[in-house]
């Protein structure tokens, strides 16, 4: 498994079409490899796929397009290089890809830790866990998780007082008391009500726009 389809001179990350013939060349001759990447036809991934599921090839290099959606119970071991470049959650997806069929599977993370301890946290997280809701977790802990309404993929939402991850359960009960304010005023519409609504839109509706509409 490989970050990118092919070695740039920005880049210094292995690349999926150069090592695939490096394999195929030097380490591996005596098995027959296949290549998987984004660039390939619809029918040339699927051709690969029915070949490397039949048995047809023994090795598959790839970049991540094989994350999900491939089902191969003889897949039992996948490596996955320059991991570090992956986040959590899709580190899990990849993993998933092996381990389908009743024989023991391995998944090996090879990367650069170096100094970055978000990095050497996520690589721990791995190690420690195959739970999918425990690695979630420990993701949006890592990483925050961006703008709910917003352009931001990762992070944590700019709140004047709460914290995300610090201050979970008090938004879970906030979120309840919001939801049963929500169904006193559909089913008793009063007048105390109807203004505390349009204090909520009239305060909240530069920041929250088109959610606030209705």
């Amino acid at each position: 498994m490989y970050p990118i389809i092919e070695e740039s001179e920005k880049s210094d990350l292995r690349a999926a079409v150069e090592m695939s013939e490096h394999l195929r060349q030097n380490l591996f001759p005596e098995y027959r490899i296949g290549l998987l990447h984004g660039r390939m036809t619809s029918a040339e991934k699927e051709e690969t796929m029915l070949a490397f599921s039949s048995g047809a090839l023994q090795i598959l290099v790839s970049t991540t397009v094989i994350e999900v959606g491939v089902d191969v119970a003889n897949a039992t071991l996948m490596v996955i290089e320059h991991s570090e470049r992956f986040g959590l959650a899709q580190l899990h997806q990849l993993r998933g890809r092996v381990g389908r069929g009743p024989v023991q599977s391995t998944c090996m993370l090879i990367g650069n830790v170096g100094n970055n301890p978000e990095v050497k946290r996520r690589m721990e997280i791995m190690c420690e866990t195959n739970d999918g809701f425990r690695i979630a977790e420990a993701d949006l802990e890592l990483r925050g998780p961006g703008e709910m309404i917003g352009t931001r993929q990762s992070g944590i939402p700019a709140f004047k007082y709460a914290n995300l991850i610090r201050d979970r359960r008090a938004l879970e009960i906030a979120r309840e008391e919001a939801v049963r304010f929500l169904n006193i005023l559909r089913s008793h519409p009063d007048e105390e009500c109807r203004r505390a609504a349009f204090v909520i839109r009239d305060r909240w509706k530069d920041h929250l726009g088109p959610a606030m509409q209705g």
